[in-house]
Order: structure tokens, then sequence, then C-alpha cells
């Protein structure tokens, strides 16, 4: 028996996300969705983001790991808000997850709000969270193959972050490659190299959050 399918698959997550980026318009709370494979160094960088910017905005962290509370505790000691999704095996974030975790955020009270996704370049790239902004992190270690190889993914984001910079006089990994690999995927994206852990590079990032919070205020 053939059986053919009419309904968006995606149709409930868009409602969610459209409810969602409502509320944050609403509230004025700037939305960033991080998405990166497992390892790229997200919660470090939002750990030195938040440091960064603690004395001028008030920052949220939403995390969605498969299991544990081990990233949201480490927002936490920052003295940031964090709230943990776990998706039970999961590979990614969905609308409707946001949707049940918002209540536990008086979006009033926040500028800022950043979704760390779960770990994986595939599945996240296709479900609208109701973010404003979308960054996908890559990292030395992982090679030059991680753009070309997942063009879905670096096609729907418009920064990408390439973390680990101080490993490259150790690993053979060419930058210049990278940049013209996501030129190619994606021509309106921009490449920004850092490193999380030395903070080498950071200022850019910073620097992008404050622009982006800034037009969005307008």
């Amino acid at each position: 028996m053939k059986v053919i399918l009419n309904q968006d698959v995606l149709k409930d997550n868009n409602k969610s996300a459209a409810y969602n980026r409502k509320l944050f318009n609403d509230h004025q709370t700037l939305v960033i969705n991080i998405m990166s494979s497992p390892g790229s160094g997200k919660t470090t960088l939002l750990e030195k983001t938040i440091q960064a910017l603690a004395s001028e905005f008030k920052i949220g962290v939403i995390e969605g790991d498969l299991a544990t509370e081990k990233d949201a505790e480490r927002i936490r000691s920052l003295g940031a808000k964090a709230e943990q999704i776990n998706t039970n095996g999961g590979c990614h974030l969905d609308a409707r997850m946001i949707t049940k975790t918002l209540p536990k955020f008086d979006l009033e009270e926040f500028d800022i709000l950043f979704i760390e996704n779960v770990g994986n370049l595939v599945c996240p790239s296709g479900y609208d969270l109701g973010q404003h902004h979308k960054v996908t992190m890559v990292s030395v270690p992982e090679g030059n193959d991680k753009i070309p190889k997942y063009p879905i993914m670096f096609k729907r984001t418009e920064l990408v972050l390439l973390n680990k910079i101080d490993l490259l006089p150790y690993l053979d990994f060419n930058v210049e490659e990278a940049i013209q690999d996501l030129k190619e995927i994606n021509p309106l994206s921009r490449l920004i190299e850092i490193s999380a852990r030395t903070e080498d590079g950071m200022q850019e990032w910073i620097y992008w959050i404050k622009k982006a919070y800034k037009q969005f205020k307008v």
C-alpha cells in the first residue's frame, strides 16, 4: 500500500518556533542558537562569553544534551541562569522543547538567551527554534572536511566560529581552505577564528554579539 504524506512534517515545530519568536520579540530578548559537532567547545565558548558580557547584559542559557546536567552546572557556576534539556537519545532540540522550557525564564529579565544545541551537524540544521541568529562552531582538531561534508548546516548559518586555533601549529588544518569552502556553500556567511581556551579572537565574537543586539533593539 502506498502512503502519501501531504502534511509538512515540520508544521508543528514551525508553529512552536513562531510562538517562541513572538515571545522573544515581545520581551526584547535576543536569541542565538549555537550548533556544532560534539566536543567543538560550545560550553567553553559560552563560559568565556558570559564572563565578557556579564557587566553589560543579563544572559540566560538553554543547554541541550542527550543526558546529564554537566554543561548547565558549568554555566550556573558563573552565576548565570541555565536550564537543561535532555533529549534522551534525540539528536537535536526542537521548538516545542524550547516552548516547554521558556516558563522557567522571566524573559523580561534577560537581554540575551543562548541555546546550546545538541552536538550534531545534521539534525539541528533543519529545526527552527524561534531564534534570531544561527551560529555554527567547528574546531581545528576536527579537520578540514566538516564544512564541505555537512553543507546543509552551513547553508543555514550566518556565522561560523573556528575554535581551538591555538592548536593550529600542531595540526594539519588549512584555515584558508575552510574559508573558501564556506564561501562556496554560503557566500553570505563569515568565519571568525577563535580559541575559547586562550581567548584569542574572542573580541571579534563579542563585537558580533553586541552588534547583533544593537540591531535587534532598533
